[in-house]
């Protein structure tokens, strides 16, 4: 089968390091096609299905694996003509411990070379942006509410210091904000909460089984809720996540369904900080109605500097008076900052054709 790695060559860490050092290896069996920014590595795996390519790579972590599923689904009849593999070069690399692919790079390309694959379930979401009807695939999870407004604050050169810790830091720093209030609909269950996960496998963040009746071929989407997200929360489920790497029972309501709607019905204010990092546009109300910002003033207002331009305009307005953000309620997939609810999510049973060892 003709191979295909996709790969940003600007990535940095030991493992982006040790795959560099195999690259004449990896370059002689497979072709390489190299990003140049993000986003990039969509249309590259586009195109390598054009190309004739049967197995798609995505080397990296589980943001480059997202980007590679969609540039597949972007190709009609694209998951019926290639395969995807993965050499999980990332910080958590999330989805390839649910499949418990090989760590170590050179047993992960053995494997790819024996073309074993499996198919799963693919899950997408519909939701729109800018009036304009998206669709999106994901491979692991997805969720709205506070992991979403944390990978909004995560800084990338924390992240590269500090590797998974990075997301704590910034989930601590959302847990500053206020909360969004997000209903979840599916089946026969509509529940409420302020943080929903939704889980196509077992695994979130790493290690975490927050999905332990998950299955990636049972057709249906595993879903948690936490009711609210405060510091009691954290303090009831820290010790449980820590030490069983999981979620108190009686902290969560879970349920299974084949399609989920996601709503959040009022928009909610974020900070300066929030609305500087986020790639989203923000939906501010008029200046007038804008409360004050509860945490410290940015730098930009403390030299009395406009600051940075975002996605939308309105938003950088608001963030150079130092004052706070009124935004739709965001979600994440695999990790990455994706649109607002609401949003529609379901899954098309055994869609997916990925190697595996």
């Amino acid at each position: 089968m003709r191979t295909c790695v996709i790969f940003n060559p600007a990535a940095r860490g030991e493992k982006a390091r040790r795959f560099r050092r195999h690259l004449d290896a990896i370059g002689r069996e497979s072709t390489l096609k190299l990003t140049a920014a993000a986003g990039d590595a969509r249309p590259l795996a586009a195109e390598a299905v054009g190309e004739g390519f049967e197995v798609i790579v995505a080397a990296g972590g589980d943001g480059t694996l997202n980007e590679v599923l969609n540039g597949i689904g972007d190709v009609p009849d694209g998951f019926e003509r290639a395969r995807l593999g993965v050499l999980p070069l990332g910080t958590l690399n999330v989805f390839a411990r649910e499949l418990a692919l090989p760590t170590r790079l050179n047993a992960a390309w053995a494997a790819i070379r024996q073309r074993r694959e499996t198919r799963i379930d693919l899950p997408r979401v519909e939701y729109r942006a800018n009036g304009t009807p998206q669709r999106r695939y994901f491979a692991q999870l997805a969720g709205a509410g506070l992991d979403a407004r944390a990978i909004e604050l995560v800084q990338w050169q924390l992240k590269k210091k500090i590797g998974q810790l990075a997301y704590i830091v910034s989930g601590l720093k959302a847990l500053l904000g206020a909360q969004s209030k997000i209903t979840v609909a599916g089946g026969e269950h509509s529940v409420t909460g302020e943080l929903v996960l939704i889980g196509n496998g077992r695994l979130y963040g790493g290690p975490f089984k927050l999905f332990p009746q998950a299955d990636l071929r049972d057709g249906r989407l595993d879903v948690c809720v936490l009711p609210r997200v405060n510091w009691l929360t954290l303090a009831r489920c820290g010790p449980s996540l820590l030490l069983r790497r999981t979620l108190p029972a009686s902290a969560v309501e879970v349920f299974q369904a084949e399609s989920l709607a996601l709503t959040s019905p009022s928009p909610t204010l974020v900070s300066p900080e929030t609305c500087r990092r986020s790639p989203l546009p923000m939906n501010p109300d008029s200046p007038e109605n804008w409360p004050p910002d509860p945490l410290s003033p940015s730098e930009g207002e403390r030299a009395g500097e406009r600051g940075p331009s975002l996605p939308g305009g309105s938003g950088a307005q608001s963030a150079s008076k130092g004052r706070g953000v009124l935004s739709p309620t965001p979600f994440e997939l695999d990790g990455e900052l994706i649109g607002h609810l609401p949003a529609t999510f379901s899954l098309e049973r055994s869609r997916l054709r990925v190697i595996v060892p």
